[in-house]
């Protein structure tokens, strides 16, 4: 797509059809508007294309007229209307002079979007839109493709704008972000993968990569158990499992500055209050969470619908790195 600002011409016909970097869905929504911005700003850090997608579907009313039948709106004015979206996307990121494309997609955008995520590097969306030429709401998409992306997703809520200089009043300050990227864990193999890619992006961030561990304190549920829990054993014994997990990223990442964080409390407390200064927090799909009560996938859903900044959610994939990991201690266990 041209960089220049042209309401008229329509976007680039030459998207890939297996894209291969990062993905955004549009709906012309602030949301959506949010997720350009912080995937645009991603593409030209990761040095990869940047792909604008947008899906609509033709409604069907029922006809009021005694014949019974369905009266359609015109395909082609819905068409050129997601193209102006799309080319008014395009504009807004232009500065960036990053490699860019786009595409208007006839069908679900749940399904459009699940099946670019195939090839896709990383899929965006904001995390609720009006729906727009999406044909369906990007609130119910972004539920529905953390889970089933074949490739990890960002999901960027509205309360990101003032991070981006947008719907600030005149003399009010952006917020501060520190330079951390945050990440959840919960001893699962999920967890593990997480944290690896959460190490990646804060390297290529310059920032420093901080490891959460929330610990559900105990509850009247469990007066069943024949002894009282050793709370300071516990913590201590948490503690060493997490400094070898430190060494074993520091083995594979030797310059990235890392901190550990365990709490006791609430994983989704934990993390949505670490998501107002964080660059980025980063969470695995699910995890069993048996383990000290430590539930990461049971809160990834919570975590996301309460969230003032950007969501990376990762699935679970195997990584040759994860095989030395208990060559540096014991291993936190979900």
């Amino acid at each position: 797509m041209s960089s220049q600002d042209d309401t008229t011409s329509a976007p680039t016909p030459e998207f890939s059809p297996n894209p291969t970097g990062i993905v955004v869905g549009i709906d012309g929504s602030e949301q959506s508007h949010c997720a350009l911005i912080w995937a645009a700003r991603e593409a030209k850090k990761r040095n990869v294309p940047l792909h604008l997608v947008t899906a609509y579907t033709v409604p069907i009313f029922a006809a009021s007229g005694l014949d019974g039948g369905y009266a359609t709106v015109d395909d082609d004015v819905i068409r050129q209307g997601a193209e102006a979206v799309l080319r008014e996307s395009a504009a807004k990121v232009a500065h960036l002079n990053v490699q860019m494309d786009a595409r208007v997609e006839n069908g679900d955008a749940a399904g459009v979007l699940l099946d670019l995520s195939e090839s896709a590097e990383l899929l965006v969306f904001g995390s609720r839109g009006r729906g727009g030429f999406m044909g369906r709401l990007l609130g119910s998409v972004s539920t529905a493709l953390p889970a089933h992306a074949k490739c990890p997703t960002v999901t960027v809520p509205l309360s990101c704008a003032p991070r981006f200089g947008e719907e600030l009043e005149a003399g009010d300050a952006r917020p501060v972000i520190e330079k951390v990227v945050t990440v959840g864990v919960d001893g699962s193999d999920q967890a593990r993968y997480a944290v690896l890619l959460a190490a990646e992006q804060a390297q290529r961030n310059g920032s420093t990569l901080r490891i959460i561990c929330a610990v559900q304190p105990y509850t009247g549920s469990l007066a069943w158990m024949p002894a009282p829990v050793d709370r300071e054993a516990l913590f201590e014994e948490i503690q060493v499992q997490l400094d070898a997990g430190k060494k074993w990223l520091q083995h594979h990442f030797p310059n990235l500055p890392i901190v550990l964080d365990l709490q006791e409390g609430s994983a989704v407390d934990a993390l949505v209050k670490a998501s107002e200064t964080s660059e980025l927090l980063v969470m695995g799909t699910r995890g069993r969470g048996g383990f000290a009560g430590m539930l990461l996938g049971s809160t990834t859903d919570g975590v996301r619908h309460h969230a003032k900044g950007p969501i990376l959610v990762v699935r679970d994939k195997e990584d040759p790195r994860q095989g030395d990991r208990s060559a540096f201690g014991p291993l936190l266990k979900a």
